[in-house]
C-alpha cells in the first residue's frame, strides 16, 4: 500500500499501478487463468516461481520471473586486494545482505587467501551497525526473528565443519534482528552455504588453487543471478566471463546493478529480464507483416 501511495505521489498516472490486497494464492491463480492477463513478472523463491510458471502455461503467457541466487566472489592471486575488499563490503552487506544478488560465497585464490581473509575481517568489524534512518550507519536489521534464527542455524553448521568465525559471529547488542557483520574463514563445499543463499550477513570463505577450479565451485548451484570475480589479469578476465553461467557479472566490480542494464539470471534463478531495453522488450511482442498489391 506504501508503494502504491509514492506511485501515484511522483505521478503515475491512475490505473498504470494497481494494489490488490488479499489471498496470495487467490489472487495469483486468478492472474494466472485470466487470459485478458498476458503478462506475469514475479521477484520470489524458485519454489514460487516454478508454480506460476506451471499455472501460466495454461494460456501460455509470457513470464518474467527473478527468482533465488547464490552469488560467488571470486578473488585471484593477480586481484587489487584493497579494491576487492571495498567491493566484497559492498556485495556482500548492502541491505544486511538481504538481496538476492549479495555475494553468498566468497571463493579466494590459496596465495591471498590469508591476507583476503584478514582484511575482509577487520573492514567487517569497522561497519556501522543501527537504524538506517541514522547518519553513517551502513547495515540495518534483519528483516525478522525468523532471518535472524536461519542466519544462526548455517554458523553453527559451519562452525561444526571446520569454519572458524574471524569477524562477528553474534546477534549484535543492539537487541531485535541486529547480527554483527560475519566473517567465516575455512569454508568448505560440505557446509550448507554452499548450496543455500543466507539472505544474511555472512562471509563464508572458500579456499582455490586453479582458475578452472574457482569456475566450476562458482558454477556448482542450480543458481545462476549474479557472479562478482577480481583480477588484474584481461585474458583471465574474457576466460572466467566466458566460463561463468551467470546472468550478470561483475569484473571487478562489487555493485553491477543499474536501470539502464538488464537485471536476470540463468537456470532456477528465472526467465526474461528486468531494467535495460531488454526489460521493456519482455512487455512487447515482434510482429511480422508483409504487404503487398498496395502499390507499394
Amino acid at each position: 500500500l506504501a508503494w502504491g501511495a509514492l506511485a501515484e505521489e511522483v505521478g503515475f498516472p491512475k490505473g498504470v499501478v494497481n494494489i490488490l490486497t488479499g489471498s496470495a494464492s487467490e489472487i495469483g491463480d486468478e492472474i494466472c487463468a485470466n487470459p485478458l492477463v498476458s503478462k506475469i513478472t514475479f521477484t520470489g523463491s524458485t519454489e514460487v516461481g516454478k508454480l506460476l510458471i506451471q499455472k501460466s502455461s495454461v494460456t501460455v503467457k509470457k513470464v518474467s520471473m527473478e527468482l533465488g541466487g547464490n552469488a560467488p566472489f571470486i578473488v585471484f592471486d593477480d586481484a587489487d586486494l584493497e579494491r576487492a575488499v571495498a567491493g566484497a563490503i559492498t556485495a556482500k552487506y548492502r541491505n544486511s545482505g538481504q538481496t538476492c544478488v549479495c555475494t553468498n560465497r566468497f571463493l579466494v585464490q590459496a596465495g591471498v587467501y590469508d591476507k583476503f581473509v584478514e582484511k575482509l575481517a577487520a573492514a567487517s568489524n569497522a561497519l556501522k551497525v543501527g537504524s538506517g534512518l541514522e547518519d553513517g550507519v551502513q547495515q540495518g536489521p534483519l528483516i525478522d526473528e525468523k532471518a535472524v534464527e536461519k542466519v544462526e542455524e548455517l554458523i553453527a553448521d559451519a562452525t561444526s565443519k571446520g569454519g572458524k568465525i574471524v569477524a562477528g559471529g553474534k546477534r549484535h547488542a543492539l537487541g531485535g534482528s541486529f547480527f554483527q557483520p560475519t566473517v567465516i574463514a575455512n569454508a568448505t563445499p560440505k557446509m550448507r552455504f554452499m548450496k543455500e543463499e543466507i539472505f544474511g550477513p555472512v562471509a563464508p570463505v572458500f579456499k582455490f588453487e586453479t582458475e578452472e577450479e574457482a569456475v566450476a565451485l562458482a558454477n556448482d548451484t542450480e543458481f545462476g543471478l549474479a557472479c562478482y570475480f577480481y583480477t588484474g589479469d584481461l585474458g583471465r578476465a574474457f576466460r572466467v566471463m566466458e566460463g561463468l553461467k551467470y546472468g550478470m557479472v561483475g569484473v571487478n566490480e562489487g555493485l553491477i546493478t543499474t536501470p539502464e542494464a538488464p537485471f536476470g539470471g540463468v537456470k532456477e534463478s528465472g526467465l526474461g529480464k528486468e531494467g535495460g531495453h531488454q526489460g521493456i522488450e519482455d512487455y512487447l511482442d515482434t510482429k511480422y507483416v508483409c504487404i503487398g498489391g498496395l502499390g507499394l
